[in-house]
């Protein structure tokens, strides 16, 4: 799901965030509410800034992570009436219309909306707001294609080419949110029945499938730490702001004609407990705090407008400007046949 820090970030913060809740120093509950926040697994935040949230606000906040975005949207949908918090984040573009036809979020709009998150609406009722911003691209390590005089591909099309056979890595759409959102860019791209002529050709060409983004991009990203053998992989345009030399230069490249838009949501849950309080956690998540982090904490762009970018994201890891995205509504409709058509297609 997660660019290469965001994941590791996720990892060494488990202890501070999985299935727990925030106290204050001296060890005593600070808060006189409580609000549960159910986050997918790679929700990670500065934990002086969510102690800070509590002294300010008097909401003891408890975090419980529920998988990936997909995993999150179907629990979120069968424990509808009990639900597991009263706040979810984490919830993407790829799932977010099947969260609102299953009636999982009440109707909320922060004031930040206005800037900039509301670009990002799913409804007009405002059950979602957006909070980040998390694009899939294709990557490539830029060394491996000078090293071996090969042009670097530019396009979804060049993986098909023969010079580009067995280079490439990437989730399976069936077990992988960064997979799935590959698919839509590529029925985006190609239409229908173009994108299954494309993934004929793809297969052909010797891509390597994984269940997923941690298996593509660590083990087998000749780019990543772990220096596997290929030097194409799916992973997000932030991602080579986690691959840099020395001298801070980027030896990763993210493909920005081969992006497909994920957003990430927050919204209050139907049913909340105290959905005052719930409010007012959907409002930090957009308050200036917490939008400054989200880059360094979960490699994601905020969704908030003038929030700065790290020094270096500029050149290292620009917003795509022009990445695909399909209608909600055409994604809830087709996603289960266009993901079994392409599982004969592929799997067999």
């Amino acid at each position: 799901m997660n660019p290469l820090l965001r994941w590791a970030a996720a990892l060494a913060a488990a202890a501070l965030t999985t299935g727990c809740s925030l106290i204050g120093s001296s060890g005593e509950d600070t808060a006189a509410r409580t609000v549960t926040l159910v986050a997918h697994d790679s929700f990670v935040a500065d934990p002086a800034l969510l102690a800070d949230f509590e002294k300010r606000s008097g909401i003891h906040l408890e975090i419980r992570n529920s998988g990936d975005a997909g995993e999150l949207t179907n629990k979120l949908a069968l424990s509808k009436a009990a639900p597991l918090g009263d706040v979810a984040y984490g919830v993407d573009s790829t799932f977010a219309s099947r969260a609102l036809r299953a009636d999982v979020f009440a109707p909320y709009r922060p004031a930040a909306a206005d800037r900039g998150p509301q670009r990002y609406a799913q409804d007009q009722q405002n059950r979602l707001t957006a909070v980040d911003v998390a694009d899939v691209c294709l990557n490539i390590d830029t060394a491996w294609f000078a090293a071996h005089r090969l042009p670097e591909p530019t396009t979804l099309r060049d993986l098909t080419d023969p010079r580009y056979r067995d280079l490439t890595s990437m989730p399976d759409p069936t077990t992988s949110s960064p997979g799935l959102a590959f698919l839509l860019g590529t029925i985006d791209a190609f239409g229908e029945p173009g994108w299954q002529d494309y993934w004929r050709a793809l297969d052909a060409n010797g891509v390597r499938l994984s269940s997923g983004w941690e298996e593509a991009y660590n083990q087998d990203f000749s780019g990543s730490t772990g220096q596997g053998p290929r030097p194409i992989v799916l992973s997000y345009a932030s991602s080579p702001a986690a691959e840099v030399d020395e001298n801070g230069a980027p030896r990763t490249k993210a493909l920005l004609d081969t992006c497909y838009r994920q957003v990430e949501y927050a919204g209050v849950l139907t049913g909340a407990k105290d959905p005052q309080a719930a409010r007012e956690v959907v409002d930090f998540l957009l308050s200036p705090e917490f939008q400054g982090q989200v880059a360094d904490q979960m490699y994601v762009y905020p969704a908030v407008d003038g929030v700065p970018l790290p020094e270096g994201w500029a050149a290292s890891a620009p917003l795509p400007p022009r990445p695909a995205e399909l209608p909600a509504d055409e994604v809830e409709n087709n996603r289960d046949r266009w993901v079994e058509q392409w599982r004969t297609l592929v799997r067999g």
